[in-house]
């Protein structure tokens, strides 16, 4: 019970703390689980994040379903997504229902503020990553290579590539470098794998059938949100297009309250697929209000996670085999250069665009670095800085 209370209050923290996007709550987590906790260490941690690169789903809501899962089994697991999610989820579905009292522009310099900050998170781990996972030259110049291309052909498809790539450059790279293959906890036995999968392609069946008969009530609300997150690879960014074309085709909702609800969901701490929450509680279709935004939200984070709980089983039987090791290796520093880019664009870009943010998220990276300050005091500098340029220097 112990073990499961830390791990929902850790990903509740998580969840009110973590701004800036999926490539930066890679950054959090890593920071909390490897760099703090060690409850996994880097090799470990990149194995995760390239599995969940080639599943479809909310890739950093993935990696921290399986972290709870190796650290307190399917409870865990469960306790993780409820601990991340519902901060934001109670944030979308509150706004939904108060969209008319709020004024963004109070909130905007704050909002810069955040963004800086994951600039520098994501910097101490994009740098702690490539440090454990690029030892040597040959794997360093490969990273390095996956992202100059990725920042030039930035798609989530280009990620898939880079890591499977990363996959099959991984014995040429390492060859005079044997990698033993490391320990796995147990992820379950096949057969609860293989339900899993049957219930994933159940939804994808089944759902539209019942849509059909349910046209504008929950059955059909679930459906659309169940296809979203089924069908997209990237996260958050990436299923907007689906989810608009959705609310705005059945007539559920205009595509201006849609674009609002994204512009929200990328101001709260947590998963971009929040959004669901938001757009459950203000379709005109389902039942609305809360419990519109629990069957969306739902219905949005289950096929990535039963994806996930159907092939993890196998996927960590076969990376047991040293080739496969030798492989992931490959695969752990097409990850560094995964996110490399993405360091790049859009973190970078939008959160640091002039020198006085460059300058700050900067400093905020040497507090982490080397006064190893919490990821929680850097978020509330950041917040401080934003209002502060704002505030005193908003010509900078």
């Amino acid at each position: 019970m112990a073990s499961l209370l830390d791990v929902f209050l850790t990903f509740l923290r998580l969840g009110l703390t973590s701004f800036g996007g999926p490539v930066a709550h890679l950054a959090y987590f890593r920071e909390a689980f490897v760099t703090r906790r060690k409850w996994l260490d880097d090799a470990a941690y990149a194995d995760l994040v390239a599995l969940c690169q080639f599943l479809p789903g909310p890739a950093s809501s993935q990696v921290g379903f399986a972290i709870g899962r190796l650290r307190a089994g399917l409870p865990g697991a469960l306790a993780a997504f409820v601990g991340f999610t519902l901060p934001s989820f109670l944030m979308m579905a509150l706004l939904a229902v108060s969209l008319d009292r709020i004024d963004p522009a109070a909130a905007a310099p704050f909002i810069h503020g955040l963004k800086i900050a994951a600039v520098a998170i994501v910097l101490h781990a994009l740098v702690g990553m490539a440090t454990s996972l690029c030892p040597d030259w040959p794997r360093r110049v490969f990273a390095a290579l996956i992202g100059v291309a990725l920042v030039v052909m930035a798609s989530p498809l280009a990620q898939i590539a880079a890591v499977a790539l990363g996959l099959l450059a991984g014995p040429l790279l390492n060859r005079d470098a044997p990698l033993p293959p490391r320990p796995s906890p147990p992820q379950g036995g096949k057969a609860f794998a293989v339900l899993c999968g049957g219930l994933f392609v159940a939804g994808l069946v089944l759902g539209p059938i019942a849509a059909a008969h349910d046209a504008g009530g929950g059955l059909a609300l679930a459906d659309a949100f169940y296809r979203a997150g089924a069908l997209v690879f990237g996260g958050g960014h990436v299923v907007l297009p689906l989810l608009e074309t959705e609310m705005t085709r059945a007539g559920w909702m205009p595509q201006s309250d849609v674009l609002a609800g994204y512009a929200a969901a990328q101001a709260t701490p947590g998963p971009l697929f929040a959004i669901s929450a938001f757009l459950g509680a203000s379709a005109d279709a389902g039942p609305g209000g809360m419990a519109g935004a629990a069957l969306a939200t739902l219905a949005i984070f289950a096929p990535g996670f039963l994806i996930l709980l159907a092939v993890q089983p196998f996927w960590t039987a076969v990376r047991a085999a040293p080739l496969a090791q030798r492989a992931m290796a490959g695969a752990n520093a097409a990850v560094v250069g995964v996110l490399g880019a993405a360091f790049v664009d859009p973190i970078a870009r939008t959160g640091a665009p002039g020198l006085a943010e460059a300058a700050i998220a900067l400093g905020l990276y040497a507090l982490l670095r080397f006064a190893k300050a919490s990821p929680v005091l850097i978020v509330a500098l950041g917040a401080g800085a934003g209002w502060a340029l704002s505030t005193f220097a908003p010509g900078l």
